[in-house]
């Protein structure tokens, strides 16, 4: 089975086929201006205690972080949204990675700022078997220091492309997480972290595995 790198490397390729260069041309310099924010280093960090939440899975139940920690580690996963590729390709490389993940008696929940219509669609789609969490209004992903508004240049880019992101979101704040990974022990603090605003590049599977050993 090919791995997660090789699989977001052959997206690359097909969406430099597939789309206007323009269109490659604004989500570069999108990145370009996401990076100099400096949300990887600013952002919560290691050692940390993560804030403690409660937010809704796709059957509109309440999942509570203190309740998760009861049964070991945590893996919180933020990803933008169903209509992201690289989003989709990541999930489903820790679906496949997941009886490894569970055997360390560690939880695995993603977390989204999209409602829970299209968790559950998501969820379905690709057979996901962990949660699937509700951000609203990004609210998680601000206090963690992960949250960034997309740039008003490239909003219409992504219109073009028929992804609005009030549709998914239910709000027209245009706000979004930072791709990222974080372990918390089951004393509630973060003993891993992978934070990346290029949402190009995305976690190692064998590196978070190798964190919960």
């Amino acid at each position: 089975m090919e791995n997660l790198k090789q699989q977001i490397d052959e997206l690359n390729e097909n969406l430099a086929k597939q789309l206007p260069p323009e269109i490659l041309t604004a989500f570069g310099r999108s990145i370009k201006e996401l990076k100099a924010l400096g949300i990887e280093e600013s952002s919560i960090g290691i050692g940390e205690r993560f804030p403690d939440f409660s937010l809704l899975n796709t059957k509109n139940e309440i999942v509570g972080l203190k309740e998760l920690l009861k049964r070991g580690p945590v893996i919180v996963a933020f990803f933008r949204g169903n209509w992201c590729p690289y989003c989709n390709l990541e999930l489903k490389a820790m679906q496949d990675n997941l009886r490894e993940i569970t055997t360390t008696n560690s939880t695995l929940i993603a977390i989204s700022p999209q409602n829970t219509v299209h968790n559950e669609e998501l969820k379905g789609n690709y057979q996901l078997d962990f949660e699937l969490l509700t951000d609203n209004n990004n609210q998680l992903a601000k206090r963690l220091g992960i949250s960034f508004r997309l740039q008003d240049a490239v909003i219409p880019v992504y219109d073009s492309l028929g992804i609005r992101l009030a549709d998914y979101n239910g709000n027209d704040h245009n706000e979004l997480p930072a791709p990222a990974v974080f372990v918390i022990d089951k004393d509630g603090c973060i003993t891993y972290k992978f934070v990346d605003t290029n949402y190009m590049n995305r976690i190692n599977m064998r590196e978070l595995i190798e964190q919960l050993g």
